[in-house]
């Protein structure tokens, strides 16, 4: 398994910085680098990962419903399913290449001279843009992580039983996801050095987060009790 599909931010570092081959490694890999002493990949790309193995989970779910006359009625809602899980796993996957590709630029604004009051106001600003993509990045993740947890509440009760299970697993890791991505958007906030921005993202991440938590939980409850439900309105 390929851990990315590549980049799509241009605020990173040039195209021969070596992080930028990330999307080349295998899982094993990925968690060998995540386990060095090298500072990226990270938890911003580990939780990313995570939430597409959440993804990959819904999009099973519904193709291990999709066409058995026993949930005929939720057709549709298969369908939508396996195209927004496939589609999510890729998407999380090019942002955790994204994320260890922002980490990597916020790392070489650090490394930037400091000697003379020209260079401090050039590595500052530097600091401040390079911040805000280490922010961004992740906001994005939390923001498919709610996409996720949607999904996943939606099947539970319109899809296969038997794979019940795996919509609390893709809720729990899209949930845990969603939080870590959200502490890679807090801890970089302050870096940006900008009060309202930071102000509107962490009440957006917040907001995020509850409703999150909120279809995660959904998920659980339903799963646990077993009820079948209508089909959804078109």
């Amino acid at each position: 398994m390929s851990v990315g599909t590549g980049f799509y931010n241009a605020a990173v570092p040039p195209d021969d910085h070596p992080i930028l081959r990330s999307s080349a490694l295998t899982l094993g890999e990925f968690i060998d680098r995540l386990a060095s002493a090298e500072p990226v990949p990270g938890g911003g790309s580990a939780s990313a990962v995570a939430a597409s193995l959440a993804a990959g989970l819904v999009a099973m779910v519904a193709g291990l419903s999709a066409g058995r006359p026993k949930y005929a009625a939720h057709g549709a809602l298969h369908e939508r399913a396996i195209i927004a899980g496939q589609r999510l796993a890729t998407r999380f996957l090019e942002l955790s290449d994204a994320d260890a590709a922002a980490y990597a630029g916020f790392a070489a604004a650090l490394k930037l001279p400091r000697d003379t009051d020209q260079e401090q106001t050039t590595r500052r600003s530097a600091l401040q843009a390079a911040a805000r993509v280490a922010s961004e990045i992740p906001l994005q993740t939390v923001e498919a992580c709610l996409e996720l947890v949607v999904t996943a509440e939606s099947l539970v009760g319109r899809s296969n039983t038997n794979a019940a299970s795996d919509l609390n697993v893709a809720a729990l890791l899209g949930e845990a996801a969603g939080r870590g991505a959200a502490e890679n958007v807090l801890v970089n906030l302050p870096s940006v050095d900008d009060e309202a921005y930071s102000s509107a993202t962490t009440a957006r991440v917040m907001g995020l987060l509850d409703d999150i938590r909120d279809f995660a939980a959904a998920t659980h409850e339903g799963v646990r009790g077993g009820e079948s439900r209508e089909p959804l309105p078109e």
